[in-house]
């Protein structure tokens, strides 16, 4: 709770407090250090979908730390230009996002530590990555989501969907309820984010309502379909390696069969295009923080695509 966020900030009584992203935690903290009068530094700040409702409740979390944050670490240009619009107070640096620095790390190496990954054979398949769990999409637009997949599994045999369940019971019930007993879909446990990369990486092209996959999966040079109404995360889009698919049953197949079927629009999306980092957002938001408290009289450079 802020509660407790507040009395452990009490006492350590630290000069800057970092916040990451969009979740609820993300919220507590920043909060917990407003109460305690703490600057707020955020990473990954400004993205927006401009609804409140979705995702939720990731758009209220994020809008509401950017109101309370000084340092505001924007992965891209459209980010920042979204917080100027919003008069926030601080100030704004364009960083790239941070995962992408991570991912020189991650995708090292081919090996799994997933035992389910690794009784996988995928030899002789076109791999697609799946996630789906956003709370939005609970119900009828999951439900038609798990029918898109299931029915572009029985129409390709030669592709193998898998599909990291999330631990949502709602998600798993429909999880299994529509994907299950399928030669050509694996179900598996959740993966650490190196698995994931790893798995990515091997994938034709990934289906996921998650917001990260869609800055991870271009850096990649796999091409994305949103399975959402809008994103939070347009420069793919305008890039062209993520396409909203929406979560309706036949556009979404629809625009999986044409990556498979058509390989003019396959490599239309495959091209390694990265809107969101250059593997240097980690110095820039270093050097913002010490330029901030006069410990360097160099602002960061600015992250350009």
């Amino acid at each position: 709770s802020s509660d407790v966020c507040s009395s452990d900030l009490r006492d350590l009584k630290p000069d800057l407090v970092l916040v990451h992203g969009d979740t609820t935690t993300t919220f507590a903290g920043a909060l917990a250090a407003f109460y305690e009068k703490i600057p707020v530094g955020h990473v990954e700040a400004g993205l927006r979908t401009f609804d409140r409702w979705s995702p939720f409740p990731e758009e209220m979390n994020r809008s509401l730390v950017g109101r309370i944050a000084t340092l505001h670490f924007s992965p891209t240009g459209t980010n920042a230009g979204n917080l100027e619009r919003e008069s926030v107070t601080g100030d704004i640096f364009i960083t790239g996002n941070t995962v992408i620095d991570a991912m020189a790390y991650t995708v090292k190496g081919e090996g799994f530590t997933s035992d389910e990954l690794n009784a996988i054979d995928f030899n002789g398949k076109r791999l697609i990555t799946l996630t789906c769990h956003r709370r939005e999409n609970y119900g009828d637009p999951m439900e038609q989501i798990f029918t898109a997949v299931r029915t572009l599994a029985e129409k390709n045999p030669d592709i193998l969907v898998v599909y990291p369940v999330h631990l949502s019971p709602v998600v798993r019930e429909a999880a299994k309820k529509h994907l299950s007993g399928m030669e050509n879909i694996r179900l598996i446990e959740p993966l650490d984010a190196v698995d994931m990369h790893r798995l990515m990486a091997r994938s034709y092209f990934v289906m996921t309502d998650s917001g990260g996959i869609q800055e991870e999966a271009p850096a990649l040079g796999k091409p994305v379909l949103v399975l959402r109404r809008e994103t939070e995360r347009p420069e793919a889009v305008d890039a062209g390696t993520v396409k909203l698919a929406g979560t309706e049953t036949e556009p979404i197949l629809k625009l999986a069969q044409e990556l498979l079927d058509d390989p003019a629009a396959y490599d239309r999306m495959a091209h390694a295009v990265n809107p969101y980092g250059d593997g240097r957002a980690c110095p820039r938001i270093a050097q913002a923080i010490l330029h901030h408290f006069g410990l360097s009289k160099e602002a960061p450079e600015e992250f350009k695509p």
